[in-house]
């Protein structure tokens, strides 16, 4: 048996997510599809994380196991070339120890929310990111995000659906910064609860657009309550950056 590595980007805006979903499709069974089209091997691909609806990634990391070994080159080949037309494209493919997993074997997560701050409606990027039309101030949402670091009850930014067994998170580092009309968002983490990110950022652009302030934000994290959250972001702007591991997986 022969573990691999991928590294994955797609659009999520087709798909209810990245595991497997008996009511529509999902990331996680195209990419299941792909490979067992070239092998005949029916495999779970178990990924570093999963996403919700409509939210797109980057750079997933997963892995799967074949009874066969392919060469590298063969085998992300011929699983783009089955993923056409999908929005999903394996950017490079690693053979990895067989105790290595995607998902356990992972010491960092990180996301980026990107935000357009403009009052013209979105064109190209319509599904690839979130519009906000009211001024908003990146350098005050930053500062006011510096009291979620560290290790907090997100309990207020954690949606009712949430499987984890504890609300109680640590949040490695939360940087919000301006690049022309966009806003980004970006987290990093060991895990991050179900809708943490996204009800983190609708509380920021409460903040950014003048009407919560710092005090605001931190009485909505002290709650330890969903009623106490602004609004939920919607999931056109997040993206999942980048999983990371003690070793190095891929050679570029």
């Amino acid at each position: 048996m022969t573990r691999y590595a991928i590294k994955i980007e797609f659009d999520g805006a087709p798909y209810m997510g990245w595991q497997r979903q008996s009511h529509g499709p999902s990331v996680q069974q195209t990419i299941e599809e792909a490979i067992y089209g070239i092998t005949q091997q029916q495999v779970v691909v178990q990924g570093a994380g999963r996403t919700d609806a409509g939210v797109h990634a980057k750079a997933m990391i997963a892995h799967f196991d074949l009874e066969t070994k392919l060469s590298d080159f063969r085998l992300i080949e011929g699983i783009n070339a089955k993923l056409i037309p999908h929005p999903i494209a394996i950017l490079d493919i690693a053979i990895v120890p067989n105790d290595w997993h995607a998902r356990f074997s992972c010491v960092g997560r990180s996301y980026r929310y990107r935000i357009i701050n403009r009052r013209a409606p979105l064109t190209f990027q319509l599904g690839k990111a979130w519009r906000v039309a009211r001024s908003m101030n990146a350098q005050v949402m930053h500062d006011a995000a510096q009291c979620l670091i560290g290790v907090h009850d997100f309990t207020t930014f954690r949606s009712t659906q949430c499987q984890s067994k504890s609300p109680i998170k640590s949040l490695s580092s939360l940087n919000i910064s301006r690049h022309d009309d966009e806003i980004w968002v970006e987290a990093a983490a060991l895990s991050f609860l179900h809708h943490q990110i996204r009800s983190i950022v609708g509380c920021l652009a409460e903040v950014g657009m003048g009407k919560w302030d710092k005090a605001d934000l931190r009485a909505a994290l002290e709650a330890k309550d969903r009623q106490a959250l602004a609004l939920n972001a919607p999931p056109d702007g997040l993206y999942f950056m980048d999983a990371k591991y003690e070793e190095r997986i891929f050679a570029k």
